[in-house]
């Protein structure tokens, strides 16, 4: 399965995603999208193919978000745009692409639907288990999505 993560290693949920992937068996291609932000072309694909917004793909947190002034909605998507190609960290991240979609993967687990089955247990950096021992994800105590060796869960 080919995947691309646009990729900041300094953030904790983009580490987290990149280590889900591996967990499914995926090399990714990592793009540091710091330094080498995607096209201004790439971003407008990117959101599309999210069925996002700009604006709901804009970084507020450590950005020059406020500075900048683009919380105003007058401000159109060129503008949106300009900026984030002077400031690529306005970028939200991490984003995902893959055959079975293109994704904002935020929490990290949003990633788990767009890959294969998991290969084992995940735990987060902050301790939280997100997947258990058979490759099955767990959310509030219940375990969801796919039993690999029946399929589908219930």
């Amino acid at each position: 399965m080919d995947v691309i993560i646009y990729h900041n290693p300094d953030c904790g949920t983009s580490r987290n995603t990149l280590a889900l992937i591996r967990n499914a068996g995926v090399e990714p291609h990592v793009i540091d999208y710091l330094k080498m932000p995607p096209s201004r072309a790439m971003i407008v694909d990117l959101v599309a193919r999210m069925g996002l917004t700009l604006r709901q793909v804009l970084r507020e947190k450590g950005t020059p978000f406020a500075e900048l002034g683009l919380a105003d909605p007058s401000l159109g998507d060129d503008a949106l745009l300009d900026a984030i190609e002077k400031h690529p960290i306005l970028l939200n991240r991490p984003i995902v692409v893959t055959p079975n979609g293109v994704r904002l993967c935020r929490p990290s687990e949003e990633v788990i639907d767009l890959l294969p089955p998991q290969r084992g247990p995940f735990v987060k950096e902050d301790g939280e288990r997100i997947v258990d021992e058979a490759g099955r994800r767990i959310a509030s105590g219940e375990i969801i999505g796919r039993d690999i060796a029946s399929g589908p869960m219930i």
